[in-house]
């Protein structure tokens, strides 16, 4: 299972040490942040004990209402089950009670100035990323018009060139050559690069480039959500190419369908043309509308 320290939570957030610093090292590998509540007046039947712990002004607030024997015992049956970490927002103060258990339970104490609710989102968001599972495949990501598009087929087949053409035609490069793919929900599969790729192309004939020096930051983004699979084969000429629609079709990573495309190449054929049309006529799809629908209307008004 996949985990992160909590001193990258520290550094990606800049977040304060109150207690734990020996203990930065302590791993989350759950991606939901969880905010205790029931668990200030003892119960504990589903507390999902191996998250990040939030506390907000509602919480820390109450902690102060109480007397100092009431807090003592609330906070001590929460930190004997050991979270990750807690992470006091909105600035808050006076928290020597807390600090006091989280040093003798070596637990990590954050503290940020950023309100509850917009942290939540931010690191919920961070977690989801950094905690989801993933898998490297061979092939080229890219953005095109809004639509992320994972572009594959055999080497030497002409991925990278296609992708450099659709680069000057103004869509973005995300990764070439290994594709890191991050499955966020099921339905949900995000494509990037694995740093080291970050921003090159790499071009039969003239070598590796950097997009960004070459067309400026517009050609390159980090990720992208993948809507399309589309696999670049050589032209078989004994198959029939002509339909009218083309019967769908998908690929499975890590259990998330993609719709999947097949297009074939020849000598003189637009490979970037056409995947900025199956884009665009995908979207068209997903707002409710078929140009093969609306031809057979036509037809049947004759």
């Amino acid at each position: 299972m996949k985990s992160i320290e909590v001193r990258e939570l520290v550094d990606k957030f800049s977040l304060e040490v109150l207690a734990g610093r020996d203990k930065l090292d302590r791993k989350i590998m759950k991606a939901r942040v969880y905010r205790p509540g029931l668990e200030f007046v003892g119960y504990f039947d589903f507390f999902p004990q191996e998250h990040v712990q939030i506390l907000g002004k509602k919480e820390i607030t109450y902690l102060h209402s109480l007397t100092e024997k009431e807090r003592n015992h609330h906070i001590g049956n929460i930190v004997k089950y050991h979270p990750p970490c807690f992470v006091v927002t909105s600035g808050q103060e006076g928290l020597k009670y807390l600090t006091k258990y989280c040093e003798e339970e070596g637990i990590p104490l954050l503290r940020t100035n950023v309100l509850t609710a917009a942290f939540l989102g931010m690191l919920d968001a961070f977690l989801l990323k950094a905690l989801a599972p993933e898998m490297s495949v061979h092939g080229v990501c890219l953005n095109v018009s809004g639509i992320g598009i994972l572009l594959r087929g055999k080497s030497g087949v002409g991925k990278s060139e296609t992708a450099h053409t659709l680069i000057r035609r103004g869509h973005r490069l995300v990764a070439d050559d290994i594709v890191v793919l991050k499955k966020l929900s099921s339905q949900t599969l995000l494509g990037s690069h694995n740093e080291k790729t970050k921003e090159f192309l790499a071009l039969r004939s003239v070598g590796l480039v950097n997009v960004v020096r070459l067309y400026g930051r517009k050609a390159f983004q980090d990720e992208t959500r993948i809507a399309l699979d589309i696999e670049l084969t050589k032209w078989r000429d004994n198959e029939l190419n002509n339909e009218l629609e083309l019967e769908p079709k998908f690929t499975e990573y890590m259990g998330v369908r993609i719709p999947h495309f097949e297009i074939q190449l020849q000598p003189g054929r637009d490979a970037a043309g056409l995947i900025e049309a199956a884009a665009n006529n995908w979207y068209l799809r997903q707002q409710g509308y078929s140009a093969v629908e609306e031809f057979m209307k036509r037809l049947e008004l004759e």
